[in-house]
């Protein structure tokens, strides 16, 4: 065996199928909510975009759980574009006013997910911020500012802790029954440099295991040891080597199951999982007797599973082929 492998604690409390989710962070918060979304769990899937660092993050998850909007001081424009500092570069319009509209909308949505959310997913990227120096405040977004107006900082774990912990009664005033689960991003952040990255994640690492050994109800599922201890090795990397390759992703997302999933659940996604696979089949001749058979059969199996999930679009996919024009 040139290999060791990570077999990740379960959780003592699991995910259920019924569980409404909210992921929030790095981009692998939407790598996993994509897998769960794609598995029919009620996700809500990074709803203010790809948020990297501690602090962002849980100023963002404030907001929603308040239903408040961000501080004025935070709408920046470039050149013609306008933009909010505390939110990803996908908020952004040609005026003000429309931006601030995109912005309500996330906050007023993300609210009213987070009343009846069982399940938080955070995923820390980096310790490295950048603050604001007009505000002295940390953005979670630079906009390609200019680099003066900023002030590179490294987060101390205390600083980090302290950020959580304000926002963990919140949490619980709003939602007491929120489960939060934490991951840290196995994506390098190569522009810090290797050396400095390391730094960064080791951090965020230390953190999540002080945050999850002081709550109950928090809990670590290790994504970050899973790409770089388990798997540890470019193979498992796509084209620019630094994030994870459809089969490492194939792989974390097993585990996650295996992890942190309940039974009736994991048998669930056993039976969907070979139905999404004969979604995506692609008939040779559309309209023909075997592709008719292929529709009618993968349907009668979509059907027993119309009282756990909602199976209207898959039918409707497959029926909608049935009267594709033949080539």
């Amino acid at each position: 065996m040139f290999r060791t492998e990570l077999t990740p604690a379960p959780l003592s409390e699991k995910i259920n199928l019924k569980h409404p989710i909210l992921t929030i962070g790095s981009c692998f918060s939407e790598t996993i909510g994509n897998q769960l979304v794609d598995h029919k769990f009620n996700t809500c899937i990074n709803p203010f975009g790809t948020i990297y660092n501690p602090i962002s993050i849980h100023q963002l998850i404030e907001m929603a759980l308040h239903n408040r909007l961000p501080d004025e001081s935070g709408y920046a424009q470039r050149e013609d574009v306008h933009v909010h500092y505390q939110f990803h570069s996908r908020f952004a319009a040609l005026n003000r006013p429309a931006l601030e509209d995109s912005i309500k909308k996330a906050i007023s949505e993300t609210h009213h997910f987070l009343q009846s959310a069982k399940w938080l997913m955070i995923t820390y990227g980096t310790s490295w911020v950048y603050r604001l120096k007009s505000g002295n405040t940390v953005v979670a977004n630079c906009h390609k500012m200019p680099g003066q107006l900023f002030e590179k900082e490294l987060l101390s774990p205390d600083t980090i802790l302290a950020s959580f912990n304000a926002l963990y009664s919140k949490i619980k005033s709003g939602n007491r029954g929120l489960q939060i689960l934490l991951t840290v991003s196995p994506v390098r952040h190569v522009r810090d440099t290797l050396e400095l990255n390391s730094v960064s994640k080791s951090i965020l690492r230390m953190v999540c295991h002080s945050i999850s050994t002081a709550y109950t109800d928090v809990y670590y599922f290790p994504a970050y040891e899973l790409l770089l201890d388990d798997l540890r090795d470019y193979r498992f990397y796509a084209s620019d080597l630094i994030h994870p390759s459809e089969e490492a992703s194939r792989y974390i997302w097993q585990k996650f199951i295996e992890a942190c999933v309940d039974e009736s659940t994991r048998e669930f996604i056993t039976v969907w999982s070979a139905l999404r696979q004969a979604l995506l089949h692609k008939p040779f001749v559309p309209g023909s007797r075997s592709h008719r058979q292929f529709v009618e059969s993968t349907i009668k199996k979509l059907e027993k599973l119309k009282n756990v999930v909602s199976i209207e679009h898959e039918v409707e996919t497959l029926l909608n082929q049935l009267h594709e024009p033949k080539s």
